[in-house]
């Protein structure tokens, strides 16, 4: 096998993309890849758990908004299979795309499972040496149980199981009230189980502004959806037909009876076997691999992007990582990728989407004087004429000039919306600026522009 300018391991959205962009560059790549090109986002995470969201999104438009419209869904079917069919090819549709893109780039894909041997070499298990002037490592993360936890894919679930399984349980337990958590919760909630969520933190989605946790847990309780914050999960049991679950908190130890558990704590970087410690690389105590700015390990020639090297564990992130370093590598681009523009995105109904600081970061940050604007959907025209009234938008902007330093959605379209403020941080925009932008009227995204105009003390329709 010849010589390559990059030898990338991983062909997820950190993996192929940095190939493709190193391409662009007219440099030789090969892709090493055991699975599917697309990695866990494409195959196993993102996109097929969205066409599942999708589904269930439609399936409460019809059972709860339909009236509001005149339209009656009586006797209404819901095939669970049949959403799980559609999800899957999806996947396969889009990995075959991303497999069309190497190849019209003409980046050789390599199938099998690669292992460092050198900081110039990668040993491709039963196919030989793939040789490059660079390595990137790029091969993402996995699914993380904690020890003595079974996953048997019937009554124990992690959610590559439940991307698989067809079977709607009529009771279920979601370890974790993070992102996957929430997700799954919304899915099932829709097709008729019964969930109950654990949550060991003081709030849902742990980590994120405290407003945007609240709004979220009244929401999903408003959609029949038990959230128990404050919760330890204890462990799990065989009871024949379902399983028990064992949790405490303040009120004490307590069991519930379950047919299905998810657990959905988090994931840990996909770091061993690789090679890493025949060239002195180290792990932090989860796995990950450090890196500075560059993305450079501690061995010369060798790069980590993505889950692999560290939080947030974004797919958007790990592209970002791998364009950055093909870039920085290449002497084209000298200026860090800025990782506080990175959005969060969570796609149950109503939507949550981040950005920069939260608001105790931001007070603590600038103090009493920060700015702050918000804005509830329930004031905006598109949103009440379209029965998504749930949410609001708030922008954090530090006092000097208004620079704006964080933003949070809750609401339809959330995800949309947050690429205006990814962008006004990308621009150091101030809150006059995005007040100062014509939005279109009836849109949802004048709530941004209603939230400026508070942060600003002029607020309008509030």
């Amino acid at each position: 096998m010849s010589k390559f300018d990059w030898a990338i391991v991983g062909a997820g959205p950190g993996g192929y993309v940095a190939a493709i962009r190193a391409a662009q560059l007219g440099q030789r790549v090969a892709v090493i890849e055991m699975d599917r090109p697309g990695g866990v986002c494409l195959n196993w995470g993102c996109i097929p758990s969205k066409a599942l969201l999708s589904g269930a999104e439609l399936v409460e438009t019809l059972t709860k908004h339909g009236k509001t419209f005149g339209v009656t869904a009586e006797g209404l079917t819901l095939d669970y299979g049949a959403l799980i069919d559609h999800s899957r090819k999806t996947a396969d549709r889009l990995a075959k795309g991303v497999q069309g893109l190497l190849k019209k780039n003409q980046i050789e894909l390599v199938a099998g499972r690669g292992r460092l041997v050198s900081n110039r070499a990668v040993e491709v298990e039963g196919v030989g040496t793939v040789e490059a002037d660079r390595v990137m490592l790029a091969t993402g993360s996995t699914e993380w149980t904690p020890p003595g936890i079974v996953v048997d894919g019937d009554k124990v679930m992690t959610s590559r199981e439940a991307l698989e399984s067809k079977r709607v349980p009529e009771h279920l337990v979601i370890i974790g009230a993070g992102a996957v958590g929430m997700e799954f919760a919304y899915v099932y909630a829709n097709y008729g189980s019964k969930v109950t969520m654990i949550e060991m933190a003081d709030q849902m989605l742990p980590g994120s502004d405290p407003d945007v946790a609240a709004t979220m847990a009244r929401e999903f309780r408003r959609k029949k959806i038990d959230v128990k914050t404050n919760t330890r999960f204890e462990g799990v049991k065989d009871a024949g037909a379902g399983v028990t679950v064992s949790i405490s908190s303040d009120k004490g130890p307590e069991e519930i009876a379950a047919d299905q558990v998810l657990v959905a704590i988090g994931r840990r970087p996909l770091s061993g076997d690789l090679g890493l410690e025949t060239l002195g690389i180290e792990t932090d105590a989860k796995g990950h691999v450090p890196v500075n700015a560059h993305f450079e390990t501690s061995a010369p020639g060798v790069f980590a992007i993505g889950d692999l090297a560290g939080p947030p564990l974004l797919a958007h992130k790990a592209t970002e990582e791998g364009i950055a370093a093909i870039e920085m590598a290449a002497g084209i681009r000298t200026k860090p990728l800025d990782h506080r523009t990175i959005p969060f995105c969570i796609y149950a109904q109503p939507q949550v989407a981040w950005i920069g600081m939260t608001e105790p970061e931001a007070r603590a940050a600038y103090g009493d004087d920060l700015k702050v604007g918000t804005f509830p959907f329930t004031a905006s025209g598109k949103a009440i004429a379209t029965a998504h009234t749930a949410g609001f938008a708030k922008i954090l902007a530090e006092p000097t000039c208004g620079q704006i330093v964080g933003a949070h959605l809750v609401g339809h379209g959330a995800t949309e919306l947050i690429a205006e403020i990814g962008l006004a941080l990308t621009l150091e925009a101030t809150t006059a600026e995005v007040a100062g932008t014509t939005h279109a009227h009836p849109t949802l995204s004048e709530a941004l522009f209603e939230a400026a105009l508070g942060a600003e003390g002029r607020s309008i329709h509030i």
